[in-house]
């Protein structure tokens, strides 16, 4: 064999090799855990991205973030609690690095606390997904809805499209904002039933949105009302979202 076409074939195996490498890099996920997070939801996400081969889960504080770790991350999470509270850790310094993060391509999950974060209707809000509350009164109560998954919210989430139950606890019912420079989003399951304790307005959760993707400058933007994590059958959602945010899986583009 000629060596130069034996030289050839050696840089074209190596370049293989460094790019299955590249291919086989972990998702990297910062997980918030500091104040404003609270109840089952660091826990479960940490142990269901504990036990995927492709994604590494690290405990992120408000400090870690205002002080721009998350330039070494794919994607952030943000899970129950207080979304105020949460966004009172991060500081306004941490909320811009999570604005910076996913305007120039990371992902961004918020589960509950954490989709109230992600809205732009609250001046604490980090304004990442153009959405607003449909009311001030938020503690609607405690228990299983009905939740309609749509076809695309199946592709991205591995769930079966369709109706089932899964667990809320006082999250958002959103409607759009009128952010500019904001994409719309876009619903991907909706509330069929509904709660509404606590003299909260009757009637506004049934056929609202309670998955919806979006796009912030180069990045992608999951959140969910209720706690499919914390709901039976339903947790395999939480490693699909990360995928897609990561922008890792070509699942519903």
């Amino acid at each position: 064999m000629p060596r130069n076409l034996f030289s050839l074939i050696a840089v074209a195996a190596f370049a293989i090799q460094l790019v299955g490498c590249a291919h086989n890099k972990p998702i990297r996920v910062g997980l918030f855990k500091d104040a404003g997070s609270a109840g089952k939801g660091v826990p479960r996400v940490t142990e269901l991205l504990e036990q995927t081969d492709d994604i590494k889960v690290t405990h992120l504080t408000g400090k870690d973030i205002a002080n721009g770790i998350l330039t070494n991350f794919d994607v952030v999470i943000f899970t129950g609690g207080s979304g105020s509270k949460q966004a009172a850790s991060l500081g306004e310094n941490g909320r811009e690095e999570v604005r910076r993060f996913v305007r120039n391509g990371g992902g961004y999950i918020g589960i509950c606390a954490g989709a109230y974060l992600a809205c732009s209707g609250f001046d604490w809000g980090i304004g990442v997904l153009n959405a607003k509350t449909v009311s001030p009164k938020w503690m609607r109560g405690k228990g299983n809805v009905e939740m309609d998954m749509t076809s695309k919210g199946e592709k991205l989430t591995s769930l079966p499209s369709g109706k089932s139950e899964v667990l809320y606890a006082n999250g958002p019912i959103i409607q759009p904002d009128d952010k500019t420079g904001i994409p719309a989003y876009e619903p991907i399951a909706f509330f069929r039933t509904e709660l509404a304790k606590n003299g909260t307005p009757e009637g506004v959760m049934i056929n609202s949105p309670a998955l919806v993707r979006g796009n912030f400058g180069k990045g992608r933007v999951l959140v969910s009302s209720p706690h499919p994590e914390q709901t039976s059958g339903m947790d395999v959602l939480v490693a699909s979202s990360v995928r897609w945010a990561s922008g890792q899986s070509s699942k519903h583009e």
